[in-house]
This record gives C-alpha cells, sequence and structure tokens, in this order.
C-alpha cells in the first residue's frame, strides 16, 4: 500500500492568547484534492502556510514522501532542499497573482524562470515549455512577451497557474485561486483547474470559503472553526449530510443565499 504523500501531525500555531491552529492531524494521497474549509479566522490559512513551510508550527510536524520514497520530516531539511522542493515538487497558488508572479517579468520570463530555477538552460527550449504552457492555460501566446501588469485578473492568476505547473510538481497549494474574480471568470477558471489537476494528478490542498468551489475540486474536505477541525470525510458526504451543527449552518448559509 502507499504511503501518504504528506502527513500533517498535531499541527498547533498560537498568537498569544489566540489560538489559530489546534492539533490539526490528516494524511493526504497522491493525486487527491482535499478542500479546507471555514469563515475568515478559522485558521485555514495558517494550517496552510504551515503545511507549505511558509510557517513554523508552534508544536507538531509535517511530513512528506520526497520522490525517493523517503518520508522525511520537513522541519529537519536543509534550507536549500527546502527551497528546491518548493521549486519543483511543490507549487503555491496565491488569491493575488501578483504575490505569485513576477509582475514586471514578461508572461513567458515568469513561466521560464521557474525552469532556469531547476537547470534549464536551453533558451529555445525554455521559451517553447513557455508558449506551450500559455496556450495549456488559454492564453494566447501572442502575449508571451507582454508583462502580467497588462493582464486581466483571470490572465494572471491561469499564468501564475503557468508557472507553478511548468515543474510538474506533485503536490500544489491553492489559497483561494478564485477569490476576487467575476462569476464568469470563476467558472473558467475552475474549469481549467479541475482538468490540469485530473490530467496531471496532482495533490491538492485548497483553502476556500466557497463550498461550491470545494464540492467541485476536492474529494475530501475538512471543516475547521476557530482553529479547530469540526468535521472532516468525503466533500459530498460532507455537503450533503453535515453532522456538526457549525457545518450544518455554513451549508444552509449557502442555500439560503
Amino acid at each position: 500500500m502507499t504511503k501518504p504523500l504528506l502527513i500533517a501531525d498535531g499541527l498547533t500555531k498560537r498568537y498569544g492568547a489566540v489560538t489559530a491552529c489546534d492539533k490539526v492531524s490528516f494524511s493526504l494521497d497522491e493525486g487527491e484534492v482535499l478542500a479546507i474549509v471555514g469563515e475568515s479566522g478559522s485558521g485555514k490559512s495558517t494550517l496552510l502556510n504551515m503545511l507549505a513551510c511558509r510557517l513554523a508550527p508552534d508544536m507538531g510536524e509535517v511530513r512528506y514522501r520526497m520522490r525517493d520514497a523517503e518520508t522525511r520530516n520537513l522541519a529537519g531539511l536543509s534550507e536549500a532542499e527546502r527551497r528546491l522542493l518548493m521549486r519543483t515538487d511543490w507549487g503555491f497558488v496565491h488569491q493575488d497573482a501578483a504575490q505569485g508572479l513576477r509582475m514586471n517579468v514578461s508572461a513567458g520570463g515568469n513561466i521560464g524562470e521557474r525552469l532556469m530555477a531547476v537547470g534549464g538552460r536551453n533558451y529555445g527550449g525554455i521559451r517553447q515549455a513557455a508558449a506551450d504552457w500559455l496556450s495549456r492555460v488559454e492564453i494566447d501566446t501572442a502575449r508571451m512577451d507582454h508583462k502580467p501588469t497588462t493582464y486581466s485578473g483571470g490572465m494572471r492568476q491561469r499564468l501564475q497557474i503557468a508557472r507553478n505547473l511548468v515543474t510538474s510538481p506533485r503536490l500544489v497549494f491553492m489559497d483561494e485561486p478564485t477569490g476576487g474574480l467575476d462569476v464568469s471568470v470563476q467558472a473558467r477558471l475552475l474549469d481549467l483547474i479541475r482538468g490540469l489537476v485530473a490530467d496531471m494528478g496532482l495533490a491538492v490542498v485548497l483553502v476556500t470559503h466557497d463550498l461550491a468551489v470545494a464540492r467541485l475540486l476536492s474529494h475530501r474536505i475538512l471543516v475547521m472553526k476557530n482553529g479547530h477541525v469540526i468535521e472532516t470525510g468525503l466533500t459530498d458526504r460532507v455537503l450533503d449530510d453535515p453532522q456538526a451543527p457549525y457545518t450544518q449552518l455554513l451549508v444552509s448559509s449557502v442555500l439560503a443565499a
């Protein structure tokens, strides 16, 4: 039986008297999409940042199965090992694409930089890979030499996705990837993400406050409130038959909207 790709074990983070995340544990298999949902302040973004090594936990640990099949505690990686992991095996899609792009570098350059960071040196090959990925995320390759500052919000988000996926990662963290976009733009982006995740067999940890996004993209869901996991299970089961009063409230608020 294949070992989990990612394991969170007792992750805890406090800010003074406030516990943002309290003893959260779960595992994620290769190719599985896990949605973390909850209201603002529930702790979901804190949890995501601990999983992605952007924030050190006060207690607990994150373990990851490397490509050599060894599962390692991420706290024990050297800084160089952690940087390499983030450039190759992992991606991180921000809600604000400007945080995940170099806004004054061309679209092709944004994609090519990640390839160069893992050893790519052939300019023609890098440019071709960038063009291929622009097409894959539905951006006209004629815009390859344009900067993201000239792109719409939806195009920026698609470019950020291309930048993250060009190195064929196994795990992608997504923080409200459709937040702030118009409904029609959201729908197009969600279809694109769902297709890429399926085609590439990606494992994804998705933070969202939108239960419709969680239902469309995720296999499993984890509901948080005040730093605690309130309910977890298969996405359709949790959303169709929520057991915890808080989850029932979340689902009913969507139905009433």
